[in-house]
């Protein structure tokens, strides 16, 4: 890697109808909407927030974003 690349951060945006709306837990998590992956942290939270507000009504649909490059690289 050259000394003027920045490191790959990958997020996996993704949403789907949780138990409760305080939880993460999700109730069917092989039903989960998997968004996308994407390279940088803003064009994760666009995306995010597109399908947020599209289901901004239902109380028990909850959309993340997840730090990919977190789980990938944990020592950093």
């Amino acid at each position: 890697m050259d000394a003027t690349d920045t490191p790959q951060r990958l997020h996996l945006v993704m949403g789907g109808r949780v138990k409760d709306p305080q939880t993460m837990e999700f109730r069917d998590p092989e039903s989960i909407h998997v968004v996308g992956v994407f390279s940088d942290y803003d064009s994760a939270v666009e995306a995010w927030r597109a399908n947020a507000q599209r289901t901004v009504d239902d109380a028990e649909m909850k959309y993340v974003v997840v730090h990919l490059h977190r789980l990938l690289t944990p020592e950093t």
